[in-house]
């Protein structure tokens, strides 16, 4: 079994049917959008990638490009229907992954921030948006949202293909260390700033400057911006130590919003 696939085909049907049945109403972490707009953006998600992985389709060239480009893709939703909706979600993301299922092993295809990244773990960042924007409309529901720690290095190694295009450029000026983050009981990542230039797992990556010990779901939303790094810190679900573990605090603060 492709437990990849399985992970996005899974949380693309929890996702739409949340989505779906919810009452349209602000959403808490995007306030700017409804729960059908959140609904509308994942939708369109599926099938633009699925283009991407077949040579075409749109991308935003620049990660500040990418508010501009979801607002115009919310602003040209086919429908605002929630169950028509949701329903091409499913469609679209079974689609898109029998044409990753189909394809070799090593095509590439480009992606938010211009950037060339490999077609099977693109479908980690899908599965991103499924689990958070999930978790963002739970939490404007009160209603429970569990996260699966399994997902989480699904997801990170999606988006460690992106992530170097993320990096704030005002954050990480002239920055140069480098991080290890552990996921608990799961898998471990090394980040190296150069000046400010992000390398992720390099081949020598020369001394640990900080390493930090997380739960894999605090993990995963302290890199989306849900959490603040403060509260994990204090309950010890994240824990730094090194040369400069200071630095593990705002490790997650030199990236652009996702």
């Amino acid at each position: 079994m492709d437990v990849v696939a399985e992970a996005v085909r899974t949380m693309a049907r929890r996702f739409a049917d949340l989505a779906s049945s919810a009452p349209d109403q602000p959403v808490t972490a995007t306030p700017d959008w409804s729960i059908v707009d959140v609904l509308g953006h994942v939708a369109m998600e599926p099938s633009r990638y699925r283009e991407l992985a077949l040579g075409g389709g749109r991308w935003p060239a620049r990660a500040a490009d990418l508010p501009a480009f979801n607002a115009e893709q919310i602003a040209t939703l086919p429908t605002r229907d929630p169950r028509e909706l949701a329903a091409k979600l499913v469609a679209d993301t079974d689609e898109f992954l029998a044409t990753v299922a189909d394809a070799d092993a090593d095509r590439t295809m480009m992606f938010d921030g211009d950037q060339r990244i490999r077609v099977d773990r693109s479908r980690g960042t899908l599965l991103g948006e499924f689990v958070v924007h999930g978790y963002d409309i739970a939490r404007t529901l009160g209603r429970s949202w569990p996260i699966e720690p399994s997902h989480v290095p699904i997801i990170l190694d999606g988006l460690n293909q992106v992530v170097p295009g993320w990096v704030d450029a005002a954050k990480a000026d002239g920055h140069t260390a480098t991080y290890e983050l552990r996921l608990r009981g799961l898998t471990r990542y090394v980040y190296r700033f150069t000046d400010g230039q992000l390398t992720i797992n390099p081949a020598e990556p020369g001394p640990v400057d900080v390493h930090i010990s997380a739960d894999p779901v605090v993990a995963l939303l302290l890199n989306y911006g849900r959490i603040g790094p403060w509260r994990p810190a204090l309950t010890g679900r994240v824990i730094t130590w090194g040369r400069k573990p200071w630095l593990g605090l705002g490790f997650s603060g030199r990236f652009l919003p996702a």
